[in-house]
């Protein structure tokens, strides 16, 4: 399902085509997709990154499209991996209050720009004693099918994204409360069954 025949289809189903309710269709949409994002963590939505933390820096900058972070390690220069506890920004404040507090890293927080999109950073504890190659795998925010035309949740979840839209929709509308919980629970089992789906993804990564 691309984004034209998305928008046809909120249209014959709420059967409404309002100048100011089709004009605001693209927004409905996008809500739909926050809602989504923040529902699941899908495996096909993760990344892999990599980047130099540098010595006697506490802090590391996370890519421009960071929804959530899966793992974060760093490589010694002898090539093993070293995993990060992930911890709130107090924990390491409490734990290396000063900058000059140095070592192998060990914990990381999320510092700033929690909004999706939106380009931060972590906090490293303790500030790293030498450059470490940082390796970040991370779900990311995907480009929303209203500016792409399409998107994995058009492709592959598409009832998740209808329903979803439709819920919205019909709240702008104030339509009948009846079938706007028709729409919630029809959104509610899609995006259950969406769910499932990650769950067992996740399981089978961790099976022998």
């Amino acid at each position: 399902m691309n984004y034209n025949e998305l928008v046809q289809r909120i249209q014959d189903y709420t059967e409404y085509t309002e100048t100011s309710f089709v004009a605001n269709i693209p927004t409905f949409v996008r809500q739909a997709e926050e809602r989504i994002k923040r529902s699941v963590r899908l495996p096909e939505l993760r990344k892999n990154a990599t980047a130099t933390l540098r010595s006697n820096s506490r802090y590391l900058a996370r890519p421009s499209d960071f929804l959530a972070p899966y793992s974060l390690a760093v490589i010694k220069p002898n090539g093993n991996y070293t995993y990060l506890l992930q911890k709130d920004v107090s924990f390491i404040r409490e734990f290396y209050p000063s900058p000059s507090d140095t070592g192998e890293p060990r914990f990381y927080a999320q510092f700033d720009g929690d909004s999706s999109g939106t380009e931060g950073n972590f906090i490293i504890g303790p500030t790293a004693d030498v450059d470490y190659t940082a390796e970040l795998h991370y779900y990311y925010d995907p480009e929303s099918i209203v500016d792409a035309g399409v998107s994995w949740f058009g492709e592959n979840a598409e009832s998740v994204l209808l329903y979803g839209s439709l819920v919205e929709a019909y709240t702008y509308m104030k339509g009948d409360p009846a079938l706007l919980q028709l729409f919630m629970q029809r959104y509610q089992t899609a995006l259950q069954q969406l769910g499932a789906l990650a769950t067992q993804a996740e399981d089978d990564t961790y099976r022998r």
